[in-house]
């Protein structure tokens, strides 16, 4: 029986490791497929989960007068998905969007929009709210913008564009939460005996839950020895305001780019080199 198979396992640069993966069940699997294919045992176990808004309405409301706006700004695949749902909902036709001008906050939802045959105008070159206003600033003066996003939210976008000279309507999509089972599910794993080398954190939303869900294990030892994996510098300043060190940033704001970021740490660890700090 030939053993390659055996030594390509070995060969790959996370074979051995444990990683835990916290995002959002239906949405886990795009990190967690990309750390499986560099040999890691992976993890999940869901820090956040999307719910719809408390209220429709301003959403509605907004998509229902449309023609109010020049420019709509998305800022994650879940208010795509919440944007289209809606628009189907109400019996709008997706190319009521077409007269508008869409800025995706990053590839993914750039995609998400592209996949619903919606053209995006601008994705910045950063996956941050400042590149968004950083690019759309100087070309919303005078205008009207819809902003879609979370229920809870930085307030970088609107209120720099607001400073830009434009008029910017922010609604609800979605909002998120932890999930029920998670907070007891996350103590088992930090206090077994086999816990992860390495968790990821992919949004600043999944670090306040998974300080929340670890509660008393955040500060007793239980994370020592763990590497700490952020997915950009936003998610590694919430980590920071948590107590928490990040020891991995990606430099690409991607699932992609973090799975890029462990392989990098892993492959440093294994030559002996010190890991990031």
């Amino acid at each position: 029986m030939s053993t390659a198979p055996a030594r390509q396992q070995k060969s790959r640069p996370l074979s051995g490791k444990v990683v835990l993966v916290t995002r959002a069940q239906e949405q886990a699997e795009g990190l967690s497929s990309r750390l499986r294919e560099q040999g890691a045992r992976v993890v999940e176990v869901p820090l956040i989960e999307i719910r719809p808004p408390r209220s429709w309405q301003k959403l509605d409301d907004a998509l229902k007068n449309l023609e109010r706006y020049h420019w709509l700004v998305l800022t994650s695949v879940n208010g795509v998905e919440a944007l289209s749902r809606r628009m189907r909902k109400l019996q709008l036709p997706l190319r009521a969007l077409e007269p508008l001008k869409i800025a995706a906050i990053g590839p993914a939802t750039r995609a998400a929009m592209e996949a619903m045959g919606w053209r995006v105008t601008v994705t910045p070159k950063e996956y941050v709210a400042e590149a968004v206003v950083k690019a759309l600033k100087q070309r919303v003066k005078g205008e009207r913008v819809l902003l879609v996003r979370a229920a809870v939210a930085r307030d970088v976008i609107p209120r720099e564009l607001c400073r830009a000279g434009a008029r910017v309507d922010v609604v609800s999509g979605y909002e998120s939460g932890l999930p029920t089972a998670s907070g007891a599910r996350l103590r088992r794993v930090l206090s077994s005996g086999t816990r992860p080398d390495a968790i990821t954190f992919t949004s600043s939303s999944t670090v306040d839950n998974f300080a929340r869900a670890a509660g008393h294990l955040l500060h007793t030892g239980h994370l020592d020895g763990i590497v700490l994996a952020s997915v950009g510098p936003i998610t590694s300043a919430t980590m920071r305001a948590n107590g928490m060190r990040p020891a991995i940033e990606a430099r690409e704001y991607t699932m992609a780019g973090l799975t890029k970021a462990i392989v990098s740490w892993a492959k440093k660890r294994k030559e002996g080199k010190p890991s990031p700090r």
